[in-house]
């Protein structure tokens, strides 16, 4: 696998090019964000792909924002690997707080830093980089198949129609989805499950109007006040998820000390956590609820009124293996049972994402845990992950006999979802190598 390997590090410049192209795009899928950016991320994405060497690249529209497909054939009778990334990212709303413009990316000690640098445009710049290695050596060892996402960060409304809609162009034996990361910088890291996810939009009217808090004041409740004791029933005094019958269970993979869990998050100290069991339990096998984002009067715009709504959108992640739409409605019930004083409320809610756990007995495995020692001479750790990947379980409900592989090249200094993210240049490249020798191992298996 030498020649390989010194073929992406000899590509590095080129890594970070493309890298920096993509993370330049604004490509914010959410409601309000320009449309017209994540096409053209989608379409850069596409150039990338097809220079990489990849025929029949496409954009696939099954609704929202483009996808991007394309695909190289290998030797008959090989194993299909379907390589998974996504294009659209978080907004980055407090632009102004970042150190650096998050749209204007830069190299600074080893690492790029701009919004969708980790998440997930390094997952591209690692496949284009793996899929020209291996072509420089003429055709692959396996079937490839690329499927960017362009719509993993904001909706998973027209998810069904990209994956179920094009079945048979994406079926594959294998699936590495490059949308996690390391524990550390250096330390090579499996993902062996995810937490599904939804988010319900609770909204609570008191009055048809704002009336004047003076005149009308005493009697009346605001919405704000109702909302506030009906989020605060969400959780004990403790912090644990009050909403009875949500799936959990007990952790039984590697352990995340306190320690470290507070150091990445960069918690104040005398923050008391959320919770009980042990971290693992709590981030990876454990539901979690927190509120997202509330609709009021801003303190700007104050006024001397009885406030007549408000709303919240309150975020839940679930227990892999936990059923999403019963999970979804005991949280929508206790809400309404919540609610104080007679007031209105009305919920709205996404399309869930379920969570799934990964069989790591795969012969797919054992390839994967040498790629990755190789690349990164180093142990491979395998643990969960707290966040969601959408496409996963979807993924396996469609193709039964597929076998999943999360992996990535963020690390705990990755600030995803967060200001001045950024990935680490070296970990692209492991990564790509990491992949290319994988798919040359299940090859040869």
């Amino acid at each position: 696998m030498d020649d390989l390997s010194q073929r992406i590090e000899q590509d590095r410049p080129r890594i970070v090019e493309e890298l920096r192209t993509l993370v330049a795009i604004a490509s914010v899928g959410y409601e309000g964000y320009d449309p017209a950016l994540v096409r053209a991320s989608a379409e850069a994405t596409a150039a990338i792909l097809r220079e990489a060497g990849l025929a029949d690249v496409r954009l696939l529209e099954p609704g929202g924002h483009p996808a991007v497909f394309g695909q190289r054939a290998g030797p008959e009778g090989a194993p299909t690997v379907l390589l998974y990334a996504h294009h659209d990212v978080q907004p980055a709303a407090d632009a102004a707080d970042w150190a650096h413009p998050p749209f204007q990316p830069m190299v600074i000690d080893g690492r790029l830093f701009g919004r969708g640098s980790a998440d997930d445009k390094c997952g591209i710049a690692i496949h284009a980089a793996a899929i020209r290695a291996l072509l420089s050596r003429g055709e692959p060892p396996v079937m490839i198949k690329v499927i960017v996402e362009g719509e993993e960060e904001c909706s998973t409304e027209h998810l069904p129609e990209l994956v179920q809609g094009n079945a048979e162009l994406l079926r594959a034996d294998v699936a590495i989805v490059a949308d996690s990361g390391n524990i550390r910088t250096g330390v090579p890291t499996i993902t062996t499950s995810v937490r599904g996810a939804t988010s319900l939009e609770v909204r609570v009217d008191v009055l048809p109007q704002a009336v004047h808090s003076g005149a009308f004041g005493g009697p009346l409740p605001d919405a704000i006040s109702a909302l506030a004791r009906m989020i605060a029933s969400l959780h004990t005094d403790n912090g644990e998820v009050a909403v009875e019958g949500l799936h959990a269970f007990a952790w039984e993979g590697d352990e995340i000390t306190e320690d470290a869990f507070r150091a990445e998050t960069n918690v104040f100290p005398e923050i008391q956590l959320f919770g009980s069991g042990s971290i693992a339990d709590r981030t990876l096998s454990q539901p979690s609820i927190n509120v997202l984002a509330f609709d009021a009067p801003r303190v700007s715009e104050v006024a001397n009124q009885i406030v007549p709504t408000a709303t919240a959108v309150i975020g839940l992640r679930m227990a892999p293996g936990e059923d999403y739409a019963k999970a979804r409605q005991r949280v929508a019930d206790h809400m309404r049972a919540a609610a104080p004083w007679g007031v209105r409320v009305s919920i709205n809610h996404d399309e869930p994402g379920a969570g799934h756990i990964v069989d790591t007995s795969s012969t797919a495995f054992t390839a994967v845990r040498e790629a990755l020692t190789d690349a990164f001479d180093h142990d491979v750790v395998e643990i969960g992950s707290g966040g969601s990947i959408p496409l996963v379980p979807l993924l396996v409900d469609t193709f039964p006999e597929i076998q999943i592989v999360m992996w990535g090249a963020a690390d705990d200094r990755s600030n995803y979802h967060s200001r001045d993210e950024s990935v680490d240049v070296g970990e692209v490249v492991r990564m790509a190598q990491a992949e290319a020798a994988f798919l040359v191992k299940l090859a040869g298996r």
